[in-house]
């Protein structure tokens, strides 16, 4: 008898683990969309769950949301854990653009449709809809806040990017360079950081591996903690005309403030501008003291609706709207591309608050 209650405490211990990082919303009865997002570690993915929550909890189907903690085997698992729930679309926000097709593929075999959410999969044709942000045009504002916020010339520029294994992290490099290139082939910015870069300066189109050549010199994973470390590691291999008041490329928020909190606590830097992506709460409250410049807005409240107006559109067996296509190097995926919002002190109260995106009570010094 001990060793049968040893054996169902484990296995009740294994389920509670096991639904740790899920949830369920929406009408009874059987799961119909399955929503995986890829960690609960960053505070846009926790947004964008209770979102999800919001949007289904009015319709009449259920919802299962799954988290992949950074991991495309976790992602693989919690794929397949939806399609055994006899789910009939798949939302899914990869880890890895290329690994998550296999995932995907399983679920394309059994007649789901799936909707890559935020990021694309790549190389594989077992994608039915995107659900996006203009990334290109989340870069090029980034970089032109930079050139609108930078005076003189030879202005020391510090190039930073998101994970190399994320498709979007090359669509806000691409959108970046095509603003930023002009202004350093015309002098008004020095790269500070980047040799794969310096070795390309001159071009205004980068092919894929020629960005590749960048992004994995200027990666941060989307991890603060690498980005801290580059940071530091550029600060301290830079000469002091690489210092003074200089423009940062911040990939997103929790990466731009560890950027940030690197530079300001720099003597040699005087001041410096950087860009950041998400308006999460932390960067709003930096933004307002002064530590981050801008943030790229993308209000989740509307990707969100997007994903479940799509995917209650195909449940109710008819063809979504979309806007545009993306070539994922294996098909063209048609797309519902949503806009985009640069904030910054001047206008944060009124995008950010006054849209009731957060309440001003979460606030400090907020005018």
């Amino acid at each position: 008898m001990k060793k049968l209650f040893l054996v169902l405490t484990i296995a009740i211990m294994a389920v509670l683990i096991a639904t740790g990082c899920s949830s369920s919303t929406g009408g009874s009865g059987e799961v119909k969309v399955g929503i995986v997002l890829p960690t609960k570690d960053e505070q846009r993915w926790v947004q964008d769950e209770e979102r999800f929550k919001e949007a289904i909890s009015d319709s009449d189907y259920s919802a299962e949301i799954l988290f992949s903690q950074g991991s495309s085997a976790k992602e693989k698992e919690n794929v397949d854990t939806l399609i055994s729930k006899g789910i009939d679309v798949l939302i899914i926000t990869p880890v890895d653009g290329d690994s998550a097709g296999s995932a995907v593929e399983n679920a394309k075999k059994e007649d789901i449709t799936v909707i890559a959410y935020d990021r694309l999969i790549t190389n594989t044709d077992a994608v039915d809809y995107y659900v996006t942000f203009d990334s290109v045009a989340v870069g090029e504002a980034q970089a032109q806040y930079l050139v609108n916020h930078s005076e003189g010339s030879g202005v020391p520029l510090y190039l930073y990017a998101g994970a190399a294994t994320d498709n979007n992290a090359f669509l806000f490099f691409e959108g970046a360079w095509n603003v930023l290139q002009p202004k350093i082939a015309d002098g008004t910015f020095v790269i500070a950081n980047s040799s794969e870069a310096e070795a390309l300066k001159d071009k205004t189109e980068l092919s894929r591996e020629e960005m590749s050549k960048i992004v994995s010199q200027l990666t941060t994973g989307w991890d603060p903690n690498e980005a801290k470390n580059k940071a530091e590691t550029h600060l301290t291999a830079a000469g002091e005309d690489m210092k003074g008041d200089v423009a940062i490329l911040g990939p997103n928020d929790d990466t731009a403030r560890a950027i940030a909190d690197v530079f300001s606590a720099e003597s040699g830097v005087t001041s410096y501008v950087i860009s950041g992506q998400d308006a999460t709460k932390a960067s709003i409250q930096y933004i307002i003291d002064d530590k981050q410049s801008m943030t790229v807005f993308k209000d989740v409240r509307t990707l969100v609706k997007d994903a479940m107006d799509m995917a209650l559109t195909i449940l109710d067996g008819d063809k979504p709207e979309t806007t545009g296509s993306y070539d994922n190097g294996s098909t063209e995926v048609p797309a519902k591309q949503s806009d985009v919002i640069s904030v910054d002190k001047d206008n944060v109260k009124a995008e950010i608050v006054d849209s009731e995106y957060y309440d001003a009570s979460e606030f400090t010094g907020l005018e």
